[in-house]
Formats: structure tokens, sequence, C-alpha cells
């Protein structure tokens, strides 16, 4: 097998480092694993001495974010293959095989995910990238076993090998050479839809992302920002904004942000009516940091081309579910763009 580098950012992570890094190190075979840390204060880099000598540490200087931390260590590693996976991810027995195996027979797939299951629930698909990812035309995220917040069983509905939009950052395979040519992640983004942004632009050089149900990891999820954060929440709209600025054709653009920025405003006020304050104002100034870095975008912009992906989902994932009720990926009645 080709060398394979697993590399984990960890910021303040030092009891889930404890929890499930000896599941990757045990799991992983030949594979190369990597802690990255971003700078941690909860001792870390002690535990990591101490308890995991083996484990080659990349030390950054502070805390970059997901999207330049990993950017900053993965210059610092050597490998045909990156596996992006983050400190709360326990993995199987044999896991990197089946990934490898499938992009070395399909050279131009140059991204790939395993199917992403809850820890806490190992029959269900996870939050944050269940069995591939996908956005619909108004660049809504969504997955194969993960419609918004309503979450499937897995009975093995997807098992089938396909194309897909985006792979998850939790758990993320990347040809190195291709990391490279494209530019890693985008650090402006620091966290959140990063991975989305960086697919697009990868299938926009050419490439493909792809999903392999015979890979199998669980997920706590969550990360080190709490579900309900306003932080969360303004990383998450402004970044989305950025993402289709940069990335949408230019006949298409327009119109879709005009939209897209309306309903955040109807989210806004939503928030406001609920008593989320913080989260109301998050939205207000996500907008103004969009509209503050177009100028930036403009640039990044150019390197990317206007020309359309596939795996795009034609229709409009807010009334499919809220109105129409369609809570399961098989319950879509739109096309996929080829």
């Amino acid at each position: 097998m080709r060398h394979v580098a697993v590399v984990i950012l960890n910021w303040n992570g030092r009891d889930m480092l404890r929890r499930f890094l000896p599941s990757v190190i045990d799991c992983s075979g030949d594979a190369e694993v990597v802690v990255a840390d971003n700078g941690s204060t909860d001792g870390s880099l002690d535990l990591l001495a101490s308890e995991f000598p083996g484990v080659r540490v990349v030390a950054l200087d502070k805390n970059h974010g997901f999207a330049e931390g990993y950017n900053l260590a993965l210059r610092q590693v050597e490998a045909d293959y990156y596996v992006l996976l983050n400190s709360d991810v326990e993995c199987t027995p044999g896991w990197i095989e089946p990934v490898v195996d499938m992009m070395e027979c399909e050279p131009r797939v140059a991204v790939a995910q395993p199917k992403l299951m809850m820890y806490d629930c190992k029959d269900t698909f996870e939050y944050a990238g269940g069995a591939g990812g996908f956005i619909d035309r108004y660049g809504y995220p969504f997955c194969r076993g993960r419609l918004f917040s309503t979450l499937e069983k897995d009975s093995g509905q997807y098992d089938d090998e396909r194309d897909i939009f985006w792979a998850t950052g939790a758990c993320m395979f990347v040809r190195s050479d291709v990391w490279r040519e494209v530019g890693g992640l985008d650090g402006d983004f620091f966290a959140h839809m990063e991975e989305i942004d960086f697919c697009w632009r990868v299938m926009l050089a050419g490439y493909r992302v792809r999903y392999c149900p015979s890979s199998r990891v669980y997920h706590v999820g969550g990360g080190t920002l709490p579900k309900s954060s306003p932080f969360k929440t303004e990383l998450n709209f402004r970044n989305n904004l950025s993402m289709l600025y940069k990335n949408l054709p230019a006949g298409r653009r327009g119109r879709v942000l005009a939209l897209r920025m309306w309903l955040d405003r109807v989210a806004a006020v939503k928030f406001l009516m609920e008593g989320h304050v913080g989260e109301y104002r998050a939205v207000r100034k996500a907008h103004r940091e969009f509209r503050n870095r177009r100028g930036r975008l403009d640039e990044k912009r150019m390197k990317n081309g206007t020309m359309t992906v596939p795996q795009i989902y034609g229709g409009w994932l807010l009334p499919e579910y809220y109105l129409l009720r369609r809570r399961r990926f098989s319950d879509l009645k739109g096309q996929f763009s080829r």
C-alpha cells in the first residue's frame, strides 16, 4: 500500500486523544500517525509525550483554526495520501485499505470518505458526513443518511460506492499531490464549510470525490464548539456565502447569493423571536464580514474558473424538508447534476 499519513489536528482535546488515539494506532497498520497540535493549553503535548511516545507530533504556535492548522501541519508531512481525522473518531480494523485501494483503482478520485457513524448510537449515521455529502442548488449542505437534523439508521441503504459532492472533514482521505495543486483548505474560513469548499475546488480542477462504504468509523461529533454557539453560527453563515461566491459560475452567482442572503435574514429574525440574541447578532456579523471580504474572494475566484461541477442537487432542500416533509435522502425528488 502507498504511504499513508493519518493526521489528527488537536486543540485542547487531551481527553479525546487519550480516549480515541489508541484505536487509531491499533487499526491503522503501516500508516504513519501524526498529531498536529494547534497551540493547546490543556496538557495535550504532555499527554502525547508520556502516553503515546511513538506518535509523531507537529507542534504549532497557536490555534490557527481547522483550515489553516491543517495547511501548516501538512507542509511538514510527507505521504502519498493524507487522512484528515478528528480527534473524536474511533477507527475500526482495516478502515484505511478499502478507501486507498478504491482511490488507487480510480486515479481521478482525489478525495474520499468512509461511512461515518455515530459513536454513541453505532447503527445511526453521524451528522457530520453520513454516507457522503451534497449541496442543493442554493448551497445548503446535507448527507446521505442526514437531512438537516434528521438522522437515519443504517440498514444497508447506502452501501453503494458512488461519487459525492463533499467528503467530511471528520475523516477525509486526500491525494497529497492534489492537496498541493489546489492549495489545501482556505485558511480564511478558520473552521466550518472548509471541506465543502475544498472538495468543490478539487472538482473544478477536474478530479472526483467519492464515498467508500466498505470502510467505517465512529464519530462523537460536536468538535471544540458546542452545537449552540454564536461563533459557530457566524462561521457557518459567513463561510457558506464565501464558498458560493468563490465557486458558483458567473451566470448563477448573483441570483443564488441574493436569495441566500434574504433567507439568512429570515433565519436571523427567527433566532431573535426565539430569544437567541447571540445567534441573531452572529448572522448579522457574518454578512458584514462576507461583504468586507469580497475583494479577497474575487482573487480566489479567478483561480477557480466559472465551470459547473457534478453532484449538485437540483432541488431546493428547505421546502422539501420543512413543507413536504421529505426527511430521508431517498425521499428527495430532484435530479443531481452530471
